[in-house]
């Protein structure tokens, strides 16, 4: 599965994956070391806790590696004929108001600031779409319709 991200993003995902291989598996190497020489670790709370925090480290770390390995780098030239991932659009709602938005890829999505996913149900509506096509999302709210104004 591709993963849309900026080269931004993808820079701060090889970061953390470089910190958590290195930094964070050291510490937590060293919380169960000074747990387990505590004695008994049936019952030791922070030997579970650190147990716990490798797990998790270790999900992460996977995690970004597969991100990382399917990164496909959003393009800097969008196509202006088309909304695909990377385009700005300018779109108008049935009562005349005008919103922007930025379709990105999920790891990028922040909706408070226009960034919507691809995978979302508004961001699926508008990719491959043109400029004057007119979508209808369906929304929490209920159905939504915009028009595409223009494409950037």
């Amino acid at each position: 599965m591709p993963y849309y991200i900026s080269p931004e993003k993808l820079k701060k995902f090889k970061e953390e994956l470089v910190k958590r291989k290195t930094l964070l598996r050291q510490q937590i190497a060293k919380k169960i070391h000074e747990a387990r020489m505590q004695g008994d670790i049936s019952e030791n709370a922070e030997y579970t806790d650190a147990i716990e925090a490798q797990a998790f480290n270790e999900g992460r770390i996977l995690e970004l590696e597969n991100i990382i390995k399917n990164a496909v780098i959003v393009s800097r030239k969008p196509n202006k004929t088309k909304v695909h991932v990377g385009s700005k659009l300018i779109v108008k709602d049935k009562a005349g108001n005008k919103k922007e938005f930025y379709i990105v890829g999920s790891e990028d999505a922040d909706p408070g600031k226009g960034k919507i996913s691809n995978d979302s149900p508004i961001g699926e509506a508008f990719l491959n779409k043109k400029k004057g096509e007119t979508v209808i999302v369906q929304t929490p709210k209920g159905k939504v319709k915009y028009t595409i104004i223009e494409i950037k």
